[in-house]
């Protein structure tokens, strides 16, 4: 199945055809995670593969034009980028917070 995305932000419009190109995944997961997971997606009206399926586009950088579903809230929030220092020391961090924590 293709599908074409189109921009029209100037005076001409540009088209591109995306073909989707479906491959076999196997997943070994937590069973209580899978139960949990398939509630949501009957619950969103969707299959775990494609809730999945999302969630790895939203990891990669997808566009919605490229694999045709809009991404939910829920799973776009999964993959939410926290900026950090460069020189960020998350053990250092940890054990400031705990010293102050329990100090």
């Amino acid at each position: 199945m293709g599908m074409e995305a189109c921009d029209q932000s100037d005076a001409r419009t540009i088209c591109s055809t995306f073909v989707r190109m479906d491959a076999k995944l196997t997943l070994l997961l937590d069973k209580a995670t899978i139960e949990k997971a398939k509630k949501y997606a009957e619950a969103n009206h969707t299959s775990l593969g494609r809730l999945i399926e999302n969630y790895l586009a939203v990891l990669v950088g997808r566009s919605k034009e490229e694999h045709g579903t809009e991404i939910s809230p829920f799973v776009r929030n999964l993959g939410s980028k926290v900026d950090l220092p460069k020189k960020f020391d998350a053990r250092k961090d940890y054990r400031d917070h705990l010293e102050q924590k329990y100090l």
